[in-house]
């Protein structure tokens, strides 16, 4: 890592998406990859609109959250591909196909199914979807929060699956168990404190 890529970190400003096999890979979920990086190096500060479904499918989580999801990649698991922060949201790339498979696993878990205990909403982009990314270069001053956390590199960045997605998930979810209905009974809190 270089000197100045340590200063950007510091400093909070993220990275950018300039390594070519990262560019080229992100350009082959167009069906003109050619074309596309051409565009791009016309317009480095422009964000990018890129389908879902073919080079990667993309999982969208609240900042927070999705902040701790990607600290249990980190500690706990393979780590993470590529990310990016857009707006309030955590953008994470994931395998094709992750959007389809993680969406129905949420489901079967009714993730964010009871008003008294609701989730944090995942969505979940995949064929037939556009991601809107930061741009390729740090976008200029006074262009927003959007930017790249964990910039694509080389020609085929690894990418999380649904499975991986789920078990990271699970970590931001506070569970509290106990029977209030009786005085005497004993109470159990396996929430994650930090």
């Amino acid at each position: 890592m270089t000197s100045s890529t340590q200063q950007e970190r510091r400093d909070g400003t993220g990275e950018t998406a300039r390594d070519l096999g990262g560019a080229r890979w992100l350009a082959s979920a167009t069906p003109d990859p050619e074309a596309t990086l051409r565009a791009w190096a016309a317009r480095p500060h422009a964000p990018l609109r890129l389908p879902c479904g073919t080079a990667f499918d993309l999982v969208s989580a609240p900042l927070l959250f999705g902040r701790r999801m990607v600290e249990r990649l980190w500690a706990e698991g393979p780590g993470c591909g590529p990310l990016a922060q857009r707006g309030d949201r955590l953008l994470l790339l994931a395998a094709p196909g992750t959007a389809d498979r993680l969406a129905a696993l949420l489901r079967w878990e009714r993730w964010g199914g009871s008003p008294r205990h609701p989730l944090p909403p995942l969505l979940c982009h995949g064929r037939g979807d556009l991601a809107s990314l930061p741009p390729l270069e740090r976008p200029l001053p006074g262009a927003g929060r959007d930017r790249w956390l964990v910039a694509p590199k080389g020609a085929r960045p690894w990418l999380p699956g649904p499975k991986v997605l789920l078990w990271a998930a699970r970590t931001g979810v506070r569970i509290a168990i106990s029977h209030p209905a009786d005085q005497g009974a004993n109470v159990y809190d396996v929430s994650r404190r930090r």
